[in-house]
């Protein structure tokens, strides 16, 4: 066994590294019986951290008001 192998990282670090950076899940299930599609799920997500500098993309801007309300 290498260092490498042996190395215990925290799932609270782990976690850490990646929302850091920003992860992308990508993935397809297709639910089939007798070679016919009965369910597909399509999967794309991007997972990342939220800091005070970056601005939500949710929120309108102070000032500004959605019209109709």
């Amino acid at each position: 066994m290498t260092v490498v192998e042996r190395r215990e990282i925290a799932l609270v670090d782990l976690l850490d590294r990646l929302l850091a950076g920003g992860v992308v899940i990508t993935g397809d299930i297709t639910l089939r019986i007798a070679d016919v599609d009965l369910v597909r799920i399509d999967l794309n997500a991007l997972i990342s951290s939220v800091n005070a500098s970056v601005p939500s993309p949710f929120e309108l801007p102070v000032g500004r008001h959605e019209e109709g309300m």
